[in-house]
């Protein structure tokens, strides 16, 4: 089951973040600003000391999963640096098809809309629609 669902700016900055799970504990405004720029500055200091190359001849691009007793994070990062994050159950294990959907429907729903502006919260009913119907999958 996906819990929470974070997208991160290239600038370390929160633009969505949503909970799926009402048995858990929903972050406040504050702390999910503090986790959105915790998580982006460690994503970048995994990213520059990763000492693997992948077989694309390219360097990791960081932080892919983050385990902990209770809960796993999935982290998926665009190639302009937007970072698509899922908290979920420790049964989901590679979560990478889920978060490259979420990205094609932040494309859709967001990026095409001629009311939102880089790097801005989404507020986007379709997308959180959709999002929903997505999570709800998984």
């Amino acid at each position: 089951m996906i819990h929470s669902v974070f997208i991160i700016n290239r600038s370390g900055g929160l633009i969505y973040n949503k909970n799926y799970n009402t048995h858990i504990a929903q972050l406040s405004s504050n702390e999910a600003l503090i986790f959105a720029g915790t998580f982006h500055g460690i994503h970048a200091l995994a990213s520059r000391i990763a000492p693997t190359v992948k077989a694309t001849g390219t360097k990791d691009t960081g932080i892919q999963t983050i385990d902990t007793k209770n809960f796993r994070l999935h982290c998926f990062q665009t190639p302009t640096g937007i970072k698509f994050i899922a908290a979920t159950d420790l049964l989901h294990t590679r979560l990478t098809e889920a978060l490259t959907r979420i990205y094609e429907l932040y494309c859709d729903y967001a990026l095409k809309s001629p009311f939102y502006n880089l790097e801005m919260p989404v507020r986007s009913d379709m997308f959180d629609a959709k999002l929903l119907q997505l999570v709800q999958q998984h």
